[in-house]
């Protein structure tokens, strides 16, 4: 066996290893939430009598599906206003030259040192102040004032676009919101589903904004806060748990699994690492 041989069994070692422990644990997830009660402390992996029977019970137990509803809606409207928002933004930084475009886009970048907690006191308060306390409106509103993560991968995205297509454009007379809308964003469907994953995944699984704004409200609260909600309830349930787990999971895996080639496109067009 040549020595390129043996490195590439050992690669193939190696990823198959990781895929495992990467494996390893949703599988023990799905199986214990298919386990009747009884079993919930048994060391087989495959469940003896599968039932759905914990999950029909979660939504006895809590409005789950009030809450599941609440969480897809904020998560669309916060990927549609990420996207429509920092896809406008990278144009601008991409496309458009002008004074202090390169200072300015620095700046963008170093909000991404600032932590959530240092800005959300003074969110509360701008929101508490316009009476939009305990409604939906501060999970999404923020995400239609942009973002310098989704700024920044969608621009990297547009700089591979040849400007030249602008410039022709701009000679045909066409304005620069007629270039974005049928140029730029046609061309930009692999960095937009890339982009639209992280958004939504990152809004579908946000507790901490949740918790302030919707803090009691059951029916209009997020999937994430119901989890928290009902593992204080139900800490020694595990089937129940791991049942309410998979639930939550479940809409990101479909998410990605039908947007998988995009995904990767996008990501590795835009030059991220």
């Amino acid at each position: 066996m040549t020595r390129t041989r043996q490195a590439d069994w050992g690669v193939f070692l190696a990823l198959a290893i990781g895929a495992i422990a990467m494996v390893g644990p949703f599988i023990w997830l799905v199986s214990t939430s298919l386990k009747p009660m009884s079993e919930q402390f048994d060391m087989t992996l495959l469940p003896q009598a599968p039932t759905l029977g914990n999950y029909a019970r979660l939504f006895e137990i809590m409005p789950f599906h009030l809450m599941i509803f609440n969480s897809l809606k904020i998560s669309l409207i916060s990927t549609l206003g990420q996207l429509l928002t920092c896809s406008m933004a990278a144009f601008i930084f991409a496309v458009v030259r002008f004074p202090g475009r390169n200072t300015l886009f620095v700046l963008l970048l170093l909000t991404l040192m600032v932590p959530a907690q240092v800005t959300i006191i003074p969110q509360f308060i701008i929101f508490k102040t316009l009476g939009l306390y305990g409604t939906q409106a501060p999970l999404y509103i923020p995400s239609f004032l942009g973002g310098a993560f989704g700024t920044f991968l969608m621009r990297q995205y547009f700089q591979t676009i040849p400007l030249e297509l602008a410039e022709a454009a701009r000679i045909d007379g066409a304005s620069l919101s007629r270039i974005f809308f049928t140029i730029y964003l046609p061309l930009a469907k692999p960095a937009l589903a890339a982009f639209a994953i992280i958004a939504f995944m990152f809004s579908w699984n946000d507790l901490f904004s949740a918790l302030i704004y919707l803090p009691s409200d059951v029916d209009k609260t997020t999937l994430t806060v119901g989890l928290a909600l009902f593992q204080t309830q139900y800490s020694g349930h595990w089937t129940l748990m791991m049942a309410a787990s998979v639930i939550s999971i479940a809409p990101i895996v479909i998410v990605f699994f039908l947007a998988q080639k995009q995904f990767i496109s996008g990501i590795a067009m835009s030059g991220l690492k």
